[in-house]
């Protein structure tokens, strides 16, 4: 009986396989339902990793799964696949199911995010508690480490990485990318282990103690100690990750959910550079968070740890063996975020959000110090201390990646709205009455701690996108409508003094900051007063925004004030930059509408313009019109909400811009951009490339080469041009001669070649830039152009004259010779009349 039953699995993995090339997915799921519900744990363990890689994919890219990237609402698979992978559907099941037995996994260490590797490879244990004890030593003379996961950690860790993971097979989406079914489910799973109301449904398998194994439960009287609060003893500060037997069963069915938002923000945000990583590894930013450290245990009450410091990395414990040294070249890994990467972090944001705020009132009330972690269940507790200890170091060196290297163009909106969803907590708070209007609505007083605590994700990133808003073409009403969301954001009444607040904070002296720290305190009840319980929160708050600015950007960190002098002579830069971009909108706009009126079908025969280049180059083609308007109305409320922000005198800015307009209206919009002379031609300044950007100027743009190789336009026939180029060049090779000695003749005969043979404004030439400026001498052989007959313009005017000719008893031969002799005169009379013009 032992036999048949140790080749089962093998059996029944090859079966899978087999019917995975050939069996539709619908049958493939029903079957594996069967099987997850009738076999027991001992024979799902080897078809676990299986199974796994075949819905998600490999780590390598090479295998593409079920595509859930690609799968949309409009397929037939569907929905089959979402109720197979819902949190409570069969392949929960399933990891449920393994995971009362308490099996592991293994996951190659160089498949994590570039900065862990690093920490591992090192032979130091990254601060997130998600890889601690799990690694795996390998034997003499292999190098790959790997990380021993249960199959919950498992499960998640490939599903979080499917979307980082690179995809050859990946097709151009095709319709929204929060439509596809990875978008809805990371939604399903977030809602289901983070829930706004309620607590996590506990697992359908137990084990015989009667709660799930957890993989390290912790006691609750230490809950949360690896996320910032630390323990008294920096010696006992790993302590939580040893089981203990009187765990609570909730805080074991907790884990399940801080698992899933660990493996979340490892796997989509733990991705900076080489630089980053090396900053945040300096001696002076670890000196400063072990003094703080320090400072807090001599402390009879423990507050909260600074923002940060519990996902900062630092030297924590040292591996039992020593690795080679890191090739830093070999670490450091090229990290390009798509957009949907991007959507799928900005819905994390938002839920975190909502599942912090849905933290009961009596909980949030209740002050640190005073707080006993015997009244509040691990949920109340996890959703105090979620977005401050577990994302908002990894987002801000995300955000931060993202705005120094996302391309300019409209596709940044992505990176904008999940920056401002992070900035604005007070937005997904479940209320439904807002009775004040949003653009009036005041920032409530409880979310200034907040503001302090993510003071860079608003003032640095606030300047990081004053860099990019500079360069970026604010004609484009989508480009425009970013600046003016910006710019509502900050505007809400009550923000900026807030942040003001903030920064004060931070640039306190030190010398007063340390008079104000006495190594202990007495609450009232002790002896002490209430002023002393003052000092004692004005100092944790002032520590808690010098340690969030310490530790992301460094012990030696220059910081720029928001409203400081040098970002508010940027921001004025910036106002002229919108005031030249409205007064180009409404150009583009004015011309536009003219064009739309001119363009009727009598210019069709000749009587329009029909230089389709003749546009501004500061739009789009489709940006022209009612979408143009848009733009000047987002310029113009971005203006009102800047001057909001900064106090900016509204007569003053009103001087500027009127000064701007009438600059440009003195035709400075036909003038070269501004540029300097170079020893190959013109070159390009910072205020000239802004002057293209934003359409204001623009060099007169013109065909270079050869002009009967110039491209069939749609108003010519392809047939004709290619023939008549055939037969012009076929006459230019055989009378090149003759037409030379003709055009170079200074009596009036070279007078009238030059005129049919050459090209009249070749003699005057705009300037060029350096790399066209080198063809600037190449003069023009004379030449017999054909290729103004194949216009259908010209094909029309000639059938209507030969019908003219048939009318009047003319035949083609006497109506072509009467054609001839009327374009001779034609030429004869220009000659000299031209003659004559320069005389006088």
């Amino acid at each position: 009986m032992s036999s048949p039953s140790l080749q089962q699995p093998s059996f029944l993995l090859a079966n899978l396989k087999a019917d995975a090339t050939t069996k539709p997915l619908l049958q493939r799921c029903q079957d594996l339902l069967k099987i997850i519900d009738e076999y027991p744990a001992k024979e799902l363990h080897l078809i676990f990793p299986w199974l796994v890689e075949n819905v998600f994919g490999s780590l390598d890219g090479v295998i593409s799964g079920w595509n859930l990237r690609l799968l949309h609402s409009r397929c037939n698979e569907y929905n089959v696949v979402l109720d197979f992978l819902n949190p409570s559907g069969p392949m929960m099941k399933l990891v449920y199911k393994l995971q009362a037995e308490e099996y592991k996994y293994e996951l190659p260490v160089n498949y994590l995010p570039g900065p862990v590797k690093a920490c591992i490879q090192e032979g130091v244990l990254p601060d997130c508690p998600l890889f601690h004890n799990k690694l795996q030593f390998p034997p003499p003379g292999v190098l790959t480490l790997n990380l021993a996961l249960n199959p919950f950690e498992f499960f998640m860790f490939n599903f979080a990485h499917c979307l980082v993971a690179p995809r050859n097979c990946l097709q151009p989406q095709v319709s929204s990318l929060t439509d596809s079914a990875y978008f809805l489910l990371v939604d399903m799973y977030l809602k289901y282990f983070l829930p706004v109301e309620g607590s996590v449904p506990p697992s359908p398998f137990s084990d015989s103690r009667g709660s799930v194994t957890a993989p390290s439960p912790r006691a609750s009287g230490v809950s949360f100690a690896g996320y910032g609060v630390h323990s008294p003893s920096l010696l006992k500060h790993h302590i939580f990750h040893q089981p203990s037997v009187n765990a609570d069963p909730a805080a074991q069915e907790i884990w399940r959910s801080e698992t899933l938002l660990q493996m979340f923000v490892e796997v989509w945000l733990h991705h900076y550079s080489l630089d980053m990583y090396q900053k945040l590894q300096s001696p002076q930013v670890k000196l400063a968070l072990l003094q703080y450290r320090l400072s807090m245990s001599s402390m009879p009450c423990q507050p909260h740890a600074p923002p940060g410091s519990g996902t900062f990395h630092t030297y924590q414990v040292l591996l039992p063996f020593h690795s080679p040294p890191a090739l830093w070249g070999l670490l450091e890994e090229p990290f390009s975020p798509s957009e949907e990467h991007v959507l799928v972090v900005r819905l994390l944001v938002k839920h975190l959000h909502a599942f912090s705020n849905s933290l009961k009132p009596e909980q949030l009330s209740s002050s640190p110090s005073a707080h006993s972690h015997t009244h509040a269940s691990p949920l109340e507790e996890f959703k105090r201390v979620v977005v401050q200890r577990f994302v908002q170091q990894k987002l801000y060196l995300f955000l931060q990646h993202c705005f120094g290297h996302w391309p300019l163009d409209a596709s940044f909106r992505a990176v904008l709205e999940t920056w401002l969803s992070y900035i604005q907590p007070w937005r997904y708070t479940g209320e439904k009455n807002n009775p004040q209007p949003d653009q009036n609505r005041t920032v409530p007083d409880k979310w200034e701690p907040f503001v302090h605590e993510n003071l860079l994700l608003y003032t640095k990133l606030f300047q990081g996108f004053l860099n990019r808003a500079v360069r970026t073409d604010l004609v484009n009403p989508k480009n425009a409508l970013m600046v003016f969301r910006v710019a509502k954001v900050f505007a809400q009444p009550n923000l900026e003094e807030m942040i003001q607040k903030g920064e004060q904070l931070f640039l306190e002296p030190e010398h007063v900051l340390h008079h104000r720290q006495p190594r202990g305190y007495l609450t009232p009840s002790q002896g002490g007063s209430y002023l002393s319980s003052r000092q004692r929160v004005v100092t944790d708050t002032v520590f808690k925004v010098k340690s969030h600015v310490y530790s992301l950007e460094g012990q030696d960190c220059q910081y720029k004030q928001m409203f400081g002098p040098e970002v508010r002579g940027a921001v004025m830069k910036f106002i002229q930059i919108i005031a030249q971009a409205r007064h180009t909108a409404k150009r583009i706009s004015d011309h536009s509408t003219e064009a739309a009126a001119n363009n009727s079908f009598l210019s069709w025969f000749g009587l329009g313009s029909s230089d389709l280049n003749n546009t501004f180059s500061g739009a789009e083609p489709e940006e022209s019109g009612e979408c143009l308007k848009k733009t000047h109305e987002f310029l113009d409320r971005a203006l009102e909400n800047l001057c909001q922000i900064f106090k900016l005198n509204q007569g003053q800015l009103a001087q500027l811009i009127s000064n701007l307009s009438s600059s440009q209206d003195d035709g400075h919009s036909r003038q070269l951009p501004d540029c300097i002379q170079g020893e190959n031609g013109l070159i390009l300044t910072d205020l000239g490339r802004r002057q293209i950007i934003n359409g204001l100027r623009r060099f007169e743009v013109q065909y270079q080469g050869d002009p009967e190789l110039q491209p069939i336009r749609s108003y010519e026939s392809a047939l004709l041009v290619r023939f008549l180029y055939r037969l012009s060049s076929l006459l230019n090779d055989r009378f090149r001669g003759h037409m030379c000695a003709l055009c170079s003749r200074s009596d009036f005969l070279g007078r009238l070649g030059r005129r049919y043979l050459t090209d009249p404004d070749s003699s005057v030439r705009p300037k060029r830039s350096p790399q066209s400026r080198r063809t600037l001498e190449r003069s023009l052989q004379p030449r017999l152009s054909l290729r103004p007959l194949a216009s259908y313009r010209t094909l029309l005017v000639l059938l209507l004259f030969y019908l003219l000719g048939a009318l009047l008893s003319l035949g083609p031969l006497p109506s072509t010779v009467l054609l001839l002799t009327g374009a001779v005169l034609y030429g004869v009379l220009m000659t000299l009349f031209a003659e004559k013009l320069k005389t006088h």
